[in-house]
């Protein structure tokens, strides 16, 4: 075996090695509190170090403890789960509405402030969001939304455009100007190239932004404690979750659940979008 032949065999099990670091490394963690989420306290009291425990012990209880009702003796994470998928559908649903128009705009119309505006969408994340927490807040609270479901939608409705904006702008620029000069030819007006040619071939950047979009709604904690801390039924998944790791008397493997909860919806929600991404591009590769 000469030296190149070597060195591509040491490299090729190097990079194999480092992959598999890596996914056990990513995959470990969120392994392992699925596991200890099926797991009895008393069990986990008297061997918590175990990386495993006998699938007998196995139970559901901590997935009941912290989906029923409060006045059940649970948590009412069902109620909590409700609120989160909500306001982050709505959330998503009115920012891709309004980012799409807007970076549409941006990338194909030419008007007056055409660079400030884009500048000014991202210069929105130079800044802490703890900056503009508290003006939302006094803002919302003059509108009567404070402390409303309502309110904190419209606060990450607000918080998502300008990325959003920014992701759909750079994808739109990529797809030639000549496609959409061809179609105004034959008759097309403006609002009917847009759904009819440049929605579809954006479909990837448009799944993938909402996706963003929904991530960032279902798991934020600071708008959701500042506007629905004094109405616990109003809760969403992420506030509840922090009660449950602050709670002095709440078992850990009942947090270890909420927290299974709080992620899985996220997971199979990617794994959806995943495969329509994937479909989306193939369909535009096949069309090219």
């Amino acid at each position: 075996m000469n030296r190149h032949a070597l060195q591509n065999r040491v490299f090729g099990i190097g990079r194999w090695v480092v992959i598999a670091g890596l996914v056990v490394i990513t995959v470990f963690p969120f392994l392992y509190m699925v596991l200890l989420s099926f797991v009895p306290i008393d069990e986990l009291l008297k061997n918590p170090g175990r990386l495993w425990y006998d699938t007998k012990v196995f139970t559901t209880q901590t997935y009941r403890d912290v989906l029923a009702p409060e006045d059940e003796g649970g948590q009412g994470f069902l109620g909590f789960m409700r609120n989160s998928l909500e306001v982050a559908l709505l959330a998503m649903v009115l920012t891709m509405i309004v980012s799409v128009l807007g970076a549409y705009a941006v990338a194909r119309l030419d008007f007056f402030g055409r660079r400030t505006v884009s500048a000014l969408f991202l210069s929105v994340y130079l800044f802490p969001v703890i900056v503009l927490a508290i003006p939302l807040v006094i803002g919302f609270s003059k509108l009567g939304l404070a402390g409303s479901l309502v309110g904190l939608m419209l606060v990450y409705v607000v918080q998502t455009v300008p990325i959003a904006i920014h992701m759909l702008r750079n994808y739109f620029e990529t797809i030639p100007v000549s496609i959409e000069e061809s179609a105004a030819i034959d008759g097309a007006s403006r609002a009917q190239t847009l759904l009819r040619i440049t929605l579809p071939l954006s479909l990837p950047s448009i799944m993938s932004t909402a996706l963003f979009v929904f991530m960032i709604a279902w798991n934020e904690f600071l708008f959701a404690l500042l506007f629905l801390a004094a109405k616990r039924e109003d809760w969403t998944v992420s506030l509840g979750l922090s009660q449950l790791s602050n709670g002095i008397e709440v078992p850990k493997t009942v947090l270890m659940a909420g927290s299974v909860i709080l992620t899985v919806p996220i997971i199979v929600l990617y794994g959806i979008a995943e495969r329509w991404l994937t479909e989306g591009l193939t369909s535009g590769a096949d069309k090219g």
